[in-house]
Order: structure tokens, then C-alpha cells, then sequence
């Protein structure tokens, strides 16, 4: 029949690696990616100049290292499970054309055993010099693991059950001059990893699994908003002025107009404007931009869902927020029943809802109050080693005590509710308490996913609070909100009531993938400069 190779592994350059199953096996890592730091690889001169002079034979020979196209009949994922009774030894006879990566690669003098991947699967090319011929098998012996190949043949299982292609023909797609990192040991480097992610991604098919996590999560929260006859929209990146959040913007230069414009820092006015002209569920999926640290829950840019309703408030948002939650979470897990970092939690039924000041005054072992001295309030956040600034007013000052005592508290999911007028300038106040505003967060495992709240649309308020940033603004506190009249005029012409949430999504996949660091649920973090 065929030839076999009298030991059923195939080696990769650096490190042998058992593959009956056909896989090729990497490192075992946790879902974020948590590894052991290592020293950065480094690829060895004569490495690159031997697969350097490869890519010029093949071009002295008048062949490319880099074709055109290659036409894919069949991706490899789905071979096994549409072979699965072909029994061992058996030929299908059955011609398929595949194409993907190289993994690894074993040489048996007549006959060359390759490891191919594409973006589904795994599959083993079995290459015999009878059957490509000698000019074939001898450019096939020439090929590297990394290089990309097409080839073409029948659907066959070895006398060891392994499934294979019978190759009648390979293609060499693309020269890879890199050679991939010690595949037995994976890359492990957390700065490498993150800056060199495609890298990543083919040597931990673990953080491929997170990254097809987040996208289940962002179809399912697309999806759970659509079914509610929200409509999604696009608004400005760039902003004339930074509103929609207390938070540093990124400034850039518009030389047409010659003036400054703002990344984004959040789409709520824009959002906001479209209820003013008549749109009565509105939702954008995009990315916003806020000039500041960089931490495991933090990046410059990041994605959020912001959607308004009109018509309602943040009671009635707020069930909106946990059914898109909970829409995800079945998305990413198939139960609301999960785990982060080791705690059990229960993402099922109704999210209980607390006043903040409540939290903060069991927290303290005593009342505490909006219209308490200030000074008082001072001395009670200095003993908790709290500094405090300038300005502050009671609000402020409680609103320091819950973050630093009661957040990290809260484990299971619940709503934060009726926070101080001083923090919440967007927010509509609370008819039967004027020192809060009708404001909910959502707080899990002692993270806020969250902020909503009845949306704030009484333009002579809003003027005001407006002003009240700009002051605050003007005393030095850079996050504080920029004056935007416009949006002052479509308040005035009048805008339904209404409930508005923004959902952090980069944070929201950390807690369904089980994942620690931000880093690791973004494709493309930022780093600092890397040194060449």
C-alpha cells in the first residue's frame, strides 16, 4: 500500500512531539494566559539567513515564494469528522485542496510527514517521492515549519489511525524567514506575547478560544439590544469638545479647520441628540478614548456598548443592562453560572439594587449624610487613609469612602443606586431626595461593568451643571467636562424621558473568559515603546 515511519511522531527543529492524534501540542495555560514570564525570544542570525537564502533559490529558479492565490476546497476542521468511519489503512480516494501553516515536519527519507494548520483544524500531509516525483518532493523537503503550503491530494488514514492527505502535489504560498518560537515550551514572554500577538495567537490556541469568546460576547450583546428594537448607530470619533464623561481626553489637530478636536472620550451627547430627533431606542458598539494610566481593567482605548431609551428610567435600563449581561454570558458559557479567578457567581434572576450612602455608612459603622460638614466627612476619609482635595464637597468625599471600602466588597452582582449630584453631572436627580441622582452602577466581584442612569433633560439644569464642570475645570481637574452648548439647544427644543446605560465591554469579556489582565481580551493592547 504506503509507506510508514516506523515511530509515529513528527518533530519540530526544536523539540520532538508526539502526534498520533494529529495536534500539535502546546503549553497547558489558564484561560488568561497566565504564564511563567521568560526572556524574550531571540531569533539566531544564521536561522534568518538560511531561510533568507531559501526565498532567493526558489526566485533564481524563476518559481515565487509568494503566490497569487491558491483555491480551498475543503478547511481541515471538518476532515475528521467527515472521515471519522474510514478505517486504518483505508484510501478514500477522495481529492481535496487544502492550505494553511506549517507546524511541524518530520523527514523519513522517501517519505516527508507535514503538519499543516489552517484557521479550523489540523490535518498531516504524507508526502512519498513516488507519488509527487522528484523534482516535488525535493522542494517539499525544502520547506520550513512556518511556511504556508496548498496541496492537493486524497483523504487517507495510516496502518496507526492517523488521517492524513495523500499529497499528489504542494505548493509552496508564502516563505516564512522567521522561524516560529520553541513550539514545546509556546511563547511565553507576556511583553512579547502582547506585542507580537499574531504570534500568540498561532503558538497558545488558548487565547485564540478568549478572543472567539469575545466576539460571541459582542455578537450576543448586538444581537440581545436588536431583539429589543434598539437601533445601532455611528457617531463622531472626533469631538469639538470633550463631553459624555469626566474623563482626560486625547487632543489632536483638524488643519482644515485649524483647530483642536478630542478622541472621544464617550458617545453619550451624540447618542442623546438622536433621542432629541426622534429616534426612540438608539445603541452604538464602538470604541471610546480617555488620556490616562494603564492598569489590568484599564487601556487608553477600549470598547463600550452606550444605549438610551426614551420613555424610561434607570430602573427600567437597568433590567435592559441584565438581560444583555446575561444574553452574553449564555453566549460565552451556555450558564449564568460562572467563575472569576476562583469565586463562584450566579449571574441568574434579579440583581438586587442598594443606595450608595447605605453601603458607604454600614461600611463605617455609622449614618452618614450628603449634607453632613464637610470637614467631618474630611477627617472620617484621612483615617481611611483617603486623601482628599481642594473642592470637595460631601458627595465627592463619600463617593471616595465607597471605593476604597465597599466596592472590592461586592461580589455578586447588584446595582449601586442613588449617587450624589456632585459625580453624576449628566444624571437626572431623584424627585424624593434632590442631594442624589436617579444613577445606578453595576458592580461584579468588585468591578464596575455598568453606569446608568435616568438621563438628565432639563436644559436650564443642565446648563448649570455644565458650568459647575466648567469651574471645576478651571480649579485644575483635568477629567472634568467641557461646555457644550449645542447640546445645551437640543435639550432645549425638547427631549423625551429617558434611561441611558454604558456597558464596559473589554471588562465584561474579562469576567466571561476568566481572565485576569485587560490585556489579554484586547487583540492589540498599547505598550511602551519597544527597542529595535
Amino acid at each position: 500500500m504506503f509507506s510508514e515511519p516506523t515511530d509515529p511522531r513528527l518533530t519540530h527543529p526544536a523539540a520532538p512531539e508526539a502526534v498520533s492524534s494529529g495536534s500539535v501540542p502546546v503549553p497547558t495555560q489558564g484561560r488568561d494566559s497566565g504564564v511563567s514570564p521568560a526572556a524574550p525570544e531571540v531569533v539566531a542570525d544564521d536561522a534568518l539567513s538560511v531561510r533568507k537564502e531559501k526565498r532567493a533559490a526558489i526566485l533564481a529558479s524563476g518559481n515565487m515564494p509568494y503566490a497569487y492565490r491558491f483555491d480551498v476546497d475543503a478547511h481541515l476542521g471538518g476532515l475528521a469528522d467527515t472521515y471519522a468511519t474510514l478505517l486504518a489503512g483505508e484510501d478514500s480516494q477522495d481529492r481535496v485542496a487544502v492550505a494553511g501553516r506549517i507546524m511541524a515536519v518530520r523527514n523519513q527519507g522517501k517519505a516527508v510527514f507535514i503538519v499543516v494548520r489552517d484557521g479550523s483544524g489540523e490535518i498531516q500531509l504524507f508526502c512519498r517521492i513516488d507519488t509527487l516525483g522528484e523534482d516535488k518532493f525535493a522542494a517539499v523537503k525544502e520547506l520550513d515549519v512556518g511556511d504556508f503550503v496548498g496541496c492537493t491530494g486524497t483523504i487517507m488514514r495510516t496502518r496507526r489511525g492517523q488521517l492524513s492527505l495523500l499529497a499528489t502535489d504542494v505548493t509552496l504560498l508564502s516563505k516564512s524567514l522567521r522561524p516560529l518560537p520553541e513550539k514545546f515550551h509556546g511563547l511565553s514572554d507576556k511583553e512579547t506575547r502582547y506585542r507580537q500577538r499574531y504570534i500568540d495567537l498561532l503558538m497558545n490556541p488558548n487565547v485564540k478560544e478568549v478572543f472567539s469568546q469575545r466576539f460571541k460576547i459582542i455578537t450576543a450583546l448586538r444581537s440581545a439590544a436588536v431583539s429589543r428594537g434598539f437601533v445601532e448607530v455611528e457617531t463622531p470619533m472626533l469631538h469639538p469638545i470633550p463631553g459624555g464623561a469626566t474623563a482626560r481626553p486625547f487632543v489632536t489637530q483638524h488643519n482644515t479647520l485649524s483647530r483642536d478636536f478630542y478622541l472621544r472620550v464617550a458617545p453619550e451627547l451624540h447618542l442623546k441628540r438622536l433621542l432629541v430627533g426622534g429616534f426612540e431606542k438608539v445603541f452604538e458598539l464602538n470604541r471610546s478614548f480617555r488620556n490616562e494610566g494603564m492598569d489590568p481593567t484599564h487601556n487608553p482605548e477600549f470598547t463600550t456598548l452606550e444605549a438610551y431609551q426614551a420613555y424610561t428610567d434607570a430602573a427600567g435600563i437597568a433590567n435592559f443592562t441584565r438581560e444583555l449581561i446575561q444574553a452574553a454570558c449564555l453566549a460565552a458559557n451556555g450558564s449564568l453560572q460562572i467563575s472569576y479567578q476562583g469565586t463562584a457567581l450566579d449571574l441568574s434572576g434579579e440583581w438586587p439594587r442598594r443606595p450608595l450612602i447605605e453601603l458607604v455608612s454600614q461600611a463605617v459603622s455609622r449614618p452618614l449624610s450628603y449634607r453632613q460638614n464637610v470637614q467631618e466627612l474630611e477627617a472620617l476619609a484621612n483615617g481611611h487613609h483617603i486623601a482628599t482635595q481642594p473642592g470637595w464637597g460631601a458627595g465627592k468625599i463619600i463617593v471616595a469612602l465607597y471605593d476604597k471600602l465597599v466596592e472590592k466588597t461586592l461580589i455578586q452582582p447588584i446595582f449601586v443606586t442613588d449617587h450624589p449630584l456632585e459625580t453624576s453631572p449628566l444624571a437626572k436627580r431623584r424627585a424624593d431626595n434632590p442631594d442624589v441622582t436617579d444613577r445606578y452602577e453595576l458592580v461584579i466581584c468588585g468591578r464596575e461593568y455598568a453606569n446608568l442612569f435616568s438621563e438628565l433633560n432639563d436644559p436650564v439644569e443642565q446648563r448649570q451643571r455644565f458650568k459647575a464642570q466648567m469651574a471645576a475645570k478651571a480649579a485644575g481637574d483635568e477629567e472634568a467636562m467641557g461646555y457644550d452648548e449645542d447640546y445645551i439647544r437640543a435639550l432645549e427644543y425638547g427631549m423625551p424621558p429617558a434611561g441611558g446605560v454604558g456597558i464596559g465591554v473589554d471588562r465584561l469579556v474579562m469576567l466571561l473568559t476568566d481572565t485576569e489582565s485587560i490585556r489579554d481580551v484586547l487583540l492589540f493592547p498599547h505598550m511602551r515603546d519597544e527597542s529595535f
